[in-house]
């Protein structure tokens, strides 16, 4: 089943993402300012503390649903994978030689 397939490299990245959003989120709960700096793209932008705890909380819940989704694609995938082994080593047994998950 070699062949490419760029599904865990984005189901990483997204679980990275997660773990940035949190961490930021994290770090804006011990800061004690009222205007933060806030990452928009590749510039920086200073705002109110409440509209960057809204954006990120935001920004949380559509990783997540992101995340979850992907999980759900993955498990589809690797079932017809399976499901393509058993049929390949059905008709050509022995003399083939599948990659693991």
């Amino acid at each position: 089943m070699g062949g490419f397939c760029p599904q865990p490299l984005i189901y990483l990245k997204s679980n990275e993402s997660n773990e940035s959003l949190e961490d930021a989120s994290n770090e804006l709960i011990l800061s004690d300012e009222d205007v933060v700096r806030f990452q928009i793209g590749e510039v920086f932008a200073h705002m109110p503390r409440e509209e960057v705890e809204i954006r990120l909380e935001k920004m949380k819940e559509d990783a997540s649903k992101d995340l979850e989704r992907l999980e759900e694609e993955k498990e589809s995938v690797l079932a017809q994978m399976a499901e393509l082994k058993k049929i390949l080593y059905g008709k050509f047994k022995d003399s083939i030689n599948l990659e693991e998950d």
